[in-house]
């Protein structure tokens, strides 16, 4: 059994990932949201500090339809044998590693996985170009 680990493969690999960890994190906190209240319009009254809106931006205005598509993106990509910009990569660690610092040992966690998948696929490219 050959294990590939072209570039292009480690892109693909890194584009599931960041799929999964946003259906996973859908299935997590999708049955805690109201959405009978929200498709009623009920998030437009923010006189209320309440949880509902807590909710929606932790599933459909948050980072989940976001991830899916850049998701899609970079799978894409690297099954065309390419590879996205380094700094794609760069900018997944940081944003993992800043939530991390706020807010502790959380999902954020799984996003060091696609971040380390692209940051290793450019620097192997770099390190073949050379």
């Amino acid at each position: 059994m050959s294990t590939d680990t072209t570039p292009s493969r480690l892109t693909v690999w890194a584009g599931h990932t960041m799929i999964l960890i946003a259906v996973l994190h859908t299935a997590m906190f999708a049955w805690l949201a109201p959405w009978a209240s929200w498709l009623a319009g009920d998030l437009r009254d923010r006189s209320d500090g309440n949880d509902s809106m807590v909710t929606f931006w932790a599933l459909p205005g948050g980072f989940v339809v976001v991830l899916v598509l850049l998701g899609l993106l970079v799978s894409r990509v690297g099954r065309q044998g390419q590879q996205v910009p380094g700094y794609v990569g760069w900018a997944l660690l940081g944003w993992a590693a800043l939530a991390i610092f706020l807010i502790g040992p959380s999902g954020f966690l799984g996003a060091l996985i696609p971040a380390g998948l692209l940051i290793a696929a450019n620097l192997t490219t770099a390190r073949t170009a050379h």
